[in-house]
């Protein structure tokens, strides 16, 4: 875990740059460190992304005349060469679209599904996740396709030509992906992606090396000329099954010609005079800020402050109470019934009235223990809005940091060990107490319950905020603390992406606070303690990377904890 922590800090660790190309427009990228940090802007578009080259992408697609779908596609593919362990052809993840016509934003659910041979006790001995019995089958390149085919403007090739061009001849590393390499090609146990990920002569990786991923050029380039086909059927689809079956996995053709993206409505609800589009189930994460919101929203927190105790123990009790019911109710809405009043004003006001301002809640008290499988922190989120005010926020994930590790030989991608985001226990209590909750038990092509909670905030019928973060089950309450910091105290994008982050999930009992460590916070922190909360430090939470509409001006936030923004700027 030391290693692992260690290289979080030196990927974000960096001098910061600005970059404007000489021309009729121009691109901006900003990289921020950890002091000092600064927004991109634009009059003519944004994108906000972990990878600088997977900005660079979708910015020059902007440029080019393309909308914010046809740069969140081009982006996607890109960071699938340059973000390998959360960028993906072998995930899923969502993608929230706000049009620029004043029409109804949609959502595409390209989560991956269990495959059809799926059974609920298939994980009841448990074991490492780093291996083939645990990929499902993926859903990004069906999603990138699909919204393309509702929303996109250039030619699908186009998009994802560029990721051809940079996995064929290769890109430079920065400091934080090489040593992320470099630790998991030394503990990884999977020859295939030693071999890729890998230095040929056995040296570690060091900033500005350059890595060459020709397989994984050769199946996007598949994919640019064949469409869906290009994954789904095909050499591609050969090769995944082959895979599968040399490995013991469980994904067949059969899987990969059944699945398909969907659309859905969004979750939709008010804060004051916002309107706030969040993902839907197999999302968790829209109804949960709902309620967090909802709860925030019957007290006058501008009022306290944004530091005072009573505010950030409100937030706080927001959070466990949202999350228990997150546990206890939420799931593939194609397979269960999810109860409607979750997401009412009337039901956040009723749990604002459960609160005892003076003093914790016990968490047993609101329901009885559930366990619930560890979520990894290790998935990417991009946010992206065009000239015309068209707004992408998109999420998406191989579950853990480089998925199974599962490298599909001949094809050169990494494949997702999403499975374990299901209960593999369910009604198997634990030495803790703990019952596993029926709802989000393994069913075959039933998607796995998720966090992922991109989110895009209306004002006037047009987008204002567009966010959402990586993180696991801490991406919900860093959603929360961006788009509350925002709507609620006033504000920038900066301010609300660096402000420190409170993260509570019910269970266990304890609130992480990034600032816990702080002088500045040795009072507040003091005061929850004495409230009965378990306030511990925590070094790093999600990558909250964020756009701000105002006044015709695009506003780039990149997490300083790991982002980067790229602008498309005419001359002025």
């Amino acid at each position: 875990m030391l290693i692992r922590r260690t290289l979080k800090k030196v990927a974000i660790v960096g001098l910061f740059a600005l970059l404007l190309v000489p021309g009729l427009e121009s691109q901006a990228y900003a990289q921020h460190e950890l002091a000092g940090s600064r927004d991109a802007s634009s009059k003519q578009g944004m994108v906000v992304a972990v990878s600088p080259d997977g900005a660079a992408v979708g910015a020059k697609i902007l440029k080019q005349g393309g909308n914010a779908v046809d740069a969140a596609i081009a982006t996607a593919f890109a960071l699938a060469v340059t973000h390998p362990s959360a960028g993906n052809i072998g995930g899923g993840g969502f993608m929230l679209i706000h049009p620029s016509d004043g029409g109804p934003p949609i959502f595409i659910d390209y989560r991956e599904k269990a495959p059809l041979s799926s059974t609920r006790d298939m994980y009841i001995d448990g074991g490492s996740r780093k291996n083939h019995r645990y990929v499902g089958v993926p859903g990004t390149v069906r999603g990138l396709k699909l919204a393309h085919e509702i929303y996109g403007s250039l030619e699908w090739s186009k998009l994802v030509e560029p990721a051809v061009r940079l996995a064929k001849d290769g890109f430079s590393m920065h400091a934080g992906l090489a040593g992320s390499l470099n630790f998991e090609v030394k503990n990884s146990i999977n020859d295939e992606f030693k071999r890729v990920y890998g230095k040929a002569d056995g040296t570690q990786w060091k900033s500005g090396d350059r890595i060459v991923l020709k397989d994984l050029g050769a199946t996007l380039d598949r994919i640019a000329k064949q469409g869906t086909k290009g994954f789904y059927q095909g050499e591609t689809a050969r090769l995944l099954v082959e895979e599968m079956k040399k490995g013991g996995g469980y994904v067949r053709q059969a899987d990969l010609d059944k699945y398909r993206a969907r659309v859905r409505t969004p979750i939709r609800f008010k804060y004051r005079e916002y309107d706030v589009y969040s993902a839907p189930p197999p999302s968790s994460g829209g109804i949960t800020l709902a309620q967090m919101m909802g709860i925030s929203e019957q007290f006058d927190l501008k009022s306290k402050g944004r530091w005072s105790t009573e505010t950030n123990h409100i937030m706080i009790e927001a959070m466990r109470r949202a999350y228990a019911n997150r546990a206890m109710y939420l799931a593939d809405a194609d397979f269960v019934s999810i109860p409607k009043y979750l997401t009412t004003k009337s039901f956040a006001k009723y749990l604002s009235t459960t609160i005892d301002l003076k003093r914790a809640t016990k968490s047993d008290s609101l329901g009885p223990r559930i366990t619930e499988e560890p979520e990894s922190k290790e998935t990417t989120h991009f946010s992206v809005v065009d000239k015309n005010g068209m707004a992408v926020s998109n999420t998406y994930t191989l579950e853990a940091a480089y998925g199974s590790e599962v490298v599909v030989r001949g094809a050169g991608f990494i494949l997702n060990n999403e499975m374990g985001d299901f209960n593999g226990k369910p009604g198997v209590t634990n030495r803790r107490g703990r019952i596993g909750t029926p709802a989000n038990i393994v069913e075959p092509e039933k998607r796995m319950l998720s966090s992922m909670t991109p989110t895009i905030v209306g004002k006037n019928g047009k987008a204002y905020l567009v966010t959402g973060s990586p993180g696991g089950r801490t991406i919900i309450n860093t959603v929360f603390c961006v788009t509350l910091n925002v709507l609620e105290f006033g504000m920038s994008a900066r301010e609300a992406v660096d402000a420190p982050r409170m993260d509570h999930e019910w269970f266990p009992e304890r609130v992480r606070f990034m600032g816990a460590d702080k002088p500045r916070f040795a009072t507040l922190v003091k005061e929850l303690g004495a409230m009965g909360h378990n306030v511990q430090d925590t070094n790093g939470q999600g990558d909250a990377n964020t756009i701000m509409i105002k006044d015709g001006i695009y506003i780039g936030a990149a997490d300083y904890r790991y982002g980067a923004a790229a602008g498309v700027m005419g001359r002025q």
